[in-house]
């Protein structure tokens, strides 16, 4: 019981520095939870622990976005740290394999996994118009007019959906899966995964969203054991994100939606 109360300090530290953007109330809530998990459980503290770096990495920059230069370059390095060093602590200090990237699994995806991805394209198109636009949500990425600025929001959409697949996922998830249930475990990381995406700009009615998505993706994840797979979904999906921003700044632009 103490342990997965220190495993949803972590959850809601993250909801304090990505949510709420109160950095000291977040790194206090995780540190405590980092004590908790201390005296309760060494193999638990030892993976919070790699969360742990990864939150405190990506908690030094805003995550909010911007499509300068210097901007996409300084959070494509932080944010790939924040998955390099937990895994390069996990394999290389503690010597285990508990976070894995697994590209091929051996498997041939099922046809019901096949059938899942024009669905996922489906309602894409059915709701993300509606959020984005009804919302006013894609005020909160810049204009783009410019074809390096819509090169710019394809690749930085594009590299933020396997990036979330990546850390939220293939460690958050992971790590949590080897202490708790899996729906305890995809519960904490969706919690992890929705403020990230709340300070990305999915604002407003967001989460009614984003929470079910990354328990989705959580969920996939477990009954296919493919990162492949998760990531193909994902980028399904950020392909109407993508188009739906470009439309909502310009309407008279991919005019293909119904909302």
């Amino acid at each position: 019981m103490l342990g997965l109360v220190a495993a949803a300090g972590v959850s809601a530290s993250a909801v304090l520095l990505f949510a709420m953007r109160l950095p000291l109330p977040g790194y206090i809530v995780l540190a405590a939870a980092l004590a908790l998990a201390s005296v309760t459980n060494r193999a638990l503290f030892r993976d919070l622990l790699l969360i742990a770096l990864g939150l405190v990495i990506i908690s030094t920059i805003s995550v909010e976005a911007n499509l300068d230069y210097p901007n996409i370059a300084l959070m494509g390095t932080v944010l790939s740290l924040a998955v390099l060093a937990p895994y390069l602590i996990s394999r290389y200090v503690y010597r285990d394999r508990a976070i894995r990237f697994p590209l091929r699994t051996g498997q041939r995806w099922t046809a019901l996994e096949k059938a899942y991805l024009p669905i996922v394209l489906l309602l894409g198109y059915l709701i993300l118009p509606r959020y984005f636009i009804g919302s006013g949500a894609y005020q909160n990425w810049p204009v783009v007019s410019a074809p390096d600025e819509i090169a710019r929001l394809f690749v930085g959409v594009g590299f933020v959906g396997i990036w979330d697949e990546l850390f939220f996922i293939c460690v958050v998830f992971a790590l949590l899966r080897r202490h708790f249930p899996d729906w305890q475990a995809n519960l904490l990381q969706a919690a992890i995964f929705s403020s990230f995406l709340w300070e990305l700009g999915y604002r407003s009615w967001g989460p009614l969203l984003t929470i079910p998505f990354a328990l989705l993706q959580g969920y996939t994840f477990a009954r296919t054991r493919s990162l492949t797979y998760v990531v193909c979904v994902h980028l399904l999906f950020d392909a109407v994100v993508f188009l739906v921003l470009v439309h909502a700044h310009h309407p008279e632009w991919l005019d293909i939606f119904w909302y």
